[in-house]
């Protein structure tokens, strides 16, 4: 036993909301020390599968303490596909709680099944493990994010280890002599969120994984067209709701599929042409949505060629599948004209109408299926769909960004991870309408894992005649991300119009800090409960659920709290004396409901903050 560290509480004292003379807290609890650190050796790594003519070697080097790279190295003296090939290793289950990876299933408890598929165009190949305390227990990612790589961890009930296995080539892959994969094992006693930090910035440094830059622009509020109008747009209405829009602090709108087609059936058999069917003066339309004082991105389909489509015909055994319940094929990205076709398409649109930006969807549907022969013959210039996707996707950015160097490109969830942020500056998260818990755990996983891309929200709505304060908590949800928003915001009450105006105004004053300050999201066992962004000056909290706020730094800085619940009450714990400071508290729509000065000394105080409201601590 006196491996296993175990917490145990000595007293429980009863601490007034109202106050508290002893704040010496250290002495309610005994000081516990990590437990050792998980251990994965070279040796416990086990392989799995037929290696045909290849041999291998496993190398190990040490970064840092508690951080190492296992070197996976394959290679045949002759070409020859790649049999699916597993690596598998175990270790017990001491102190971890949760875990993380990229899905965006927020379920991050129940381990007893832990996995995620990676390829260029989806997720990313990194789980972590995490303990109670929010910290990193162990880390693991690979280097391969161009290639499928399957990633899954299961707790097996008659030992009570995690057994972990990564299985590559389990996907069609064209002939080769040699392949290397490196495995990151961060081990350290460090936040996960830091550990999760580390392993994006580790991918950045590697070749050909360098993120493309950001715009000011990619990080500023946005309009999306998709849950307020979906395929039903209306010109005159989409350029009143932009100049509305403009008026509350939005800088951009995404133009949502329907622009492209009369068919409003939520399908994509007649998508392809790419003409302006529905806004047949597109340039028309752009230079009203400039003179409104907003950027526009369209959006586009990117592999889709619908069936009833002009340039169906034209791309005939150039497909690489067919996708019936939408009546489309997928095009083969090996097919040098393709390539060209699909860019061509992208760099007219951006000279005939000055667009800003591309929203580019459905990427993932760029792999190979059963049927797809894995050769670079009959006019292909690549074998592999992957390599072909990745040359496709780089010339996209790099010859668009030749003609406009702060265009903007949007992907979604999942299309996200370390070669998607090359392609793209912008990952939204995936379609939620709504849902603003969902949005929020969302958000946060893609900051987690995304660097300085800008992450943006699923376009957040709610129902007009919802309570201001009820409306109020799908922004008050994703600040930690650029909010984008979709509801006819010439149909919603005027105190809702009040609400949003005032939060997207606050979010673009404190841009800084949500953006690009400390990010610091705790439990994600529960769903973020607390998430803190921190900068030298200040501390903003968003505060989703009745939890104690515990404010740790040595020096005063200026606070926000978001009273993102229903209840009003809201509780910090500061660990120092803060001194003299000026408190107002504002409701959901920016109305002062309180301001004094007060003396904040170290221990528990409790404010009352309306719901949906904010607490603004300050030296003023």
């Amino acid at each position: 036993m006196k491996n296993v560290t175990r917490l145990i509480v000595v007293s429980f004292l009863f601490l007034s909301l109202n106050g508290c003379q002893n704040n010496d807290h250290s002495s309610y609890f005994r000081e516990i020390e990590p437990p050792p650190a998980i251990q994965i050796a070279r040796e416990e790594i086990k392989i799995e599968g037929d290696l045909g003519s290849f041999d291998y070697q496993l190398s190990t080097e040490n970064i840092e303490q508690g951080v190492k790279i296992i070197t996976l190295t394959l290679i045949s003296p002759i070409e020859e596909t790649l049999s699916t090939l597993s690596l598998e290793w175990s270790f017990p289950s001491v102190d971890v709680y949760s875990f993380w990876n990229s899905n965006i299933n927020p379920d991050k408890v129940t381990y007893y099944r832990n996995y995620v598929t990676s390829r260029a165009s989806s997720q990313a190949p990194v789980i972590c493990f995490i303990n109670n305390g929010d910290q990193n227990r162990l880390t693991f990612a690979f280097s391969d994010a161009l290639n499928k790589v399957e990633i899954s961890t299961w707790l097996r009930e008659e030992d009570a280890k995690f057994y972990c296995r990564t299985t590559f080539f389990n996907e069609k892959m064209p002939p080769t002599k040699e392949y290397t994969v490196q495995i990151r094992i961060d081990s350290r006693n460090i936040p996960y969120y830091s550990a999760i930090k580390d392993v994006s910035n580790w991918w950045a440094s590697l070749d050909n994984y360098h993120p493309s830059q950001v715009p000011d622009m990619a990080r500023m509020p946005m309009y999306s067209t998709w849950y307020s109008f979906h395929q039903n747009l209306v010109v005159d209405e989409v350029i009143n709701e932009c100049k509305l829009g403009k008026e509350i602090g939005l800088e951009a709108v995404i133009v949502d599929d329907g622009w492209q087609t009369l068919d409003n059936k939520r399908g994509y058999r007649y998508t392809g042409d790419w003409k302006p069917d529905r806004i047949p003066d597109m340039k028309a339309f752009v230079d009203s949505i400039h003179s409104a004082g907003m950027d526009i991105l369209l959006w586009y389909s990117l592999p889709f060629i619908g069936e009833e489509s002009g340039n169906f015909d034209k791309f005939k055994g150039k497909y690489l599948t067919y996708w019936e319940s939408q009546g489309t094929w997928i095009l083969d990205p090996r097919y040098p004209g393709v390539r060209e076709h699909i860019i061509n398409t992208y760099e007219t649109a951006l000279n005939d109408w000055n667009l800003d930006g591309f929203k580019l969807d459905f990427l993932g549907w760029f792999t190979a299926f059963d049927d797809t022969e894995m050769t670079a013959n009959d006019g292909r210039d690549y074998a592999s769909v992957n390599v072909a996707a990745d040359r496709l996707m780089t010339d996209i950015m790099s010859r668009l960004r030749a003609k406009k160097p702060d265009i903007m490109i949007e992907f979604r969830q999942p299309y996200i991870g370390p070669l998607m942020r090359k392609y793209g500056n912008m990952f939204r998260a995936a379609d939620c309408p709504n849902m603003e818990v969902v949005n929020r755990c969302r958000t946060t996983d893609l900051r987690l894992l995304s660097g300085n891309t800008a992450v943006h929200s699923d376009m957040f709505m709610w129902y007009k005649d919802d309570v201001v304060e009820s409306a109020a908590l799908q922004i008050l949800n994703i600040l930690f991300s650029v909010p984008q928003l979709s509801v006819k915001l010439d149909s919603i009450p005027e105190e809702h119009f009040r609400m949003v105006k005032f939060w997207i105004n606050y979010w673009k004053e404190n841009r800084e800090v949500l953006l690009d300050g400390e990010f610091i999201p705790l439990k994600p066992a529960e769903l973020y409960p607390v998430i803190k962004a921190k900068t030298a000056d200040k501390l903003i909290v968003g505060l989703y659920s009745d939890q104690v706020i515990t404010i740790d730094y040595s020096t005063p800085i200026d606070i926000d709290i978001i009273n993102a619940k229903q209840s009003e009450a809201v509780i910090i714990d500061l660990l120092n004396d803060f001194g003299k400071r000026h408190v107002m508290v504002f409701d959901c729509t920016g109305q002062i409901v309180e301001e004094k000065t007060i003396i904040l000394k170290k221990g528990l105080k409790k404010f009352m903050v309306p719901s949906s409201g904010l607490i603004s601590i300050s030296e003023k």
